[in-house]
């Protein structure tokens, strides 16, 4: 299913618009220059009064009112140098000149700092905004839910965004934990439209629908709502949208029961990471499924959860492409396995934030995709640390069985020993 994620952004547009930008910036202060090579040359009978007086006001228009005042100090600076060197003091034209400097300089800074208050202030309501939407679409998960720890991490790649397409959340259910981690296929508004419907399907879904593949339908047909919604909407706007077939989200959803288990489907997501004892394995499905919007390309779709061993001591990682697509100056991936393997014993949110030291310094801070992860942690339920109780279930549930949590656990710990995926 790679071939159905998204590429890796280029970064040359972004970095093409800093270098404009940062030539505007200079402008001014090439004036300034242009100023000082016409005064001391044998062309200094020209008027450079205007250049002059403009480049405060360019200033303003590119700089803050510190550069702008910078800008002011230096015209101000070459129209004195220039009439020393010229011995032009006391003429009209040299008073007129400074005059003229003075009051744009101070109607420049002026300008300058009222902009500069108004852009903060309105930026400072904007990440109000965006951090209680952040609350509400993607709130941190707790961190303790039933049998296991947890703890998650969110990162934006656009400098200055708090949300954006990847998505993640963890219910505690009649079932068992249960947990969604997944990807859109785009950015921006729409991105977090296509969000925002997968995750309200999910929530609500995960706890009247004991069957976890249903669980993954219901966010499936909350997809299709939200993109025929949007393509209403922009027909009646008279715009023209995306190719829908490329609006798709890969979605993983996974079930922690009583069982020392963990059940999952897989829909075009990476496979999530198991750390047992110092290695890493990764739950590759055996049957690939196609991401959520893409069901039409395949027929006859039908998933059983694969069941994998999770006892106690082991953690999952689940995460986006965001991860292990990020890539350093040489274009090496970064290797997400050999990091969780080195990173040492502590609680899930210390580990989280020693992957995140790891991936910023493989990349060098300029992530290329939001990076979503949710680390888990199975508590061991004999010792105590976890209460002993029956998760009420109806029979014939995904990974359910009756008897004790204890027996359970060494049933299943027996049985499903030999379908641990193979190590990385």
């Amino acid at each position: 299913m790679r071939s159905l994620r998204r590429p890796l952004p280029r970064r040359g547009a972004s970095g093409h618009s800093r270098f404009l930008f940062a030539l505007a910036q200079c402008v001014p202060f090439a004036l300034a220059l242009i100023v000082v090579g016409i005064e001391f040359s044998p062309a200094h009978f020209l008027y450079t009064g205007p250049l002059l007086t403009a480049t405060p006001a360019l200033a303003a228009v590119t700089m803050g009112p510190k550069g702008t005042l910078a800008a002011a100090g230096l015209a101000l600076a070459i129209s004195v140098a220039t009439a020393t060197h010229n011995q032009a003091w006391g003429t009209q034209q040299v008073y007129t000149n400074l005059t003229a400097i003075l009051l744009v300089s101070l109607a420049s800074v002026m300008t300058s700092s009222a902009a500069h208050t108004r852009r903060q202030s309105e930026l400072d309501q904007v990440r109000r905004i965006a951090a209680a939407a952040q609350r509400v679409l993607l709130r941190p998960v707790p961190a303790r839910l039933g049998p296991v720890r947890m703890a998650s991490m969110y990162l934006a790649a656009e400098t200055g965004a708090q949300i954006g397409g990847d998505l993640y959340e963890a219910v505690q259910t009649r079932y068992g934990v249960r947990m969604i981690v997944g990807d859109v296929r785009g950015k921006g508004l729409p991105a977090v439209r296509l969000a925002a419907a997968v995750l309200g399907a999910f929530r609500e879904a995960v706890h009247y629908e004991a069957d976890l593949v249903e669980v993954m339908n219901h966010c499936a047909a909350a997809l299709q709502r939200e993109r025929a919604v949007s393509a209403l909407s922009d027909r009646g706007a008279g715009s023209v949208g995306a190719d829908q077939v490329e609006d798709f989200v890969t979605a993983l959803v996974a079930q922690v029961p009583d069982l020392a288990t963990v059940q999952v489907v897989n829909r075009g997501h990476p496979p999530p990471l198991m750390l047992r004892e110092g290695e890493v394995r990764a739950l590759t499905p055996a049957s690939p499924l196609p991401p959520l919007g893409l069901e039409e390309f395949v027929t006859g779709l039908r998933s059983e959860p694969e069941n994998y061993p999770f006892t106690s001591g082991d953690r999952l990682l689940l995460h986006t492409d965001g991860v292990i697509e990020a890539r350093n100056r040489d274009n090496d991936f970064f290797a997400l396995p050999q990091a969780m393997a080195s990173v040492h014993d502590c609680a899930p949110s210390e580990f989280l934030e020693q992957l995140h030291q790891a991936l910023i310094r493989h990349t060098e801070g300029s992530l290329a995709d939001d990076v979503a992860m949710v680390l888990v942690d199975r508590l061991d339920e004999e010792s105590g640390d976890v209460p002993h109780h029956t998760v009420a279930q109806p029979a014939g549930s995904p990974g359910v069985s009756s008897g004790s949590g204890t027996s359970r656990n060494r049933t299943a710990r027996a049985a499903m020993s030999s379908s641990s995926p193979p190590p990385l």
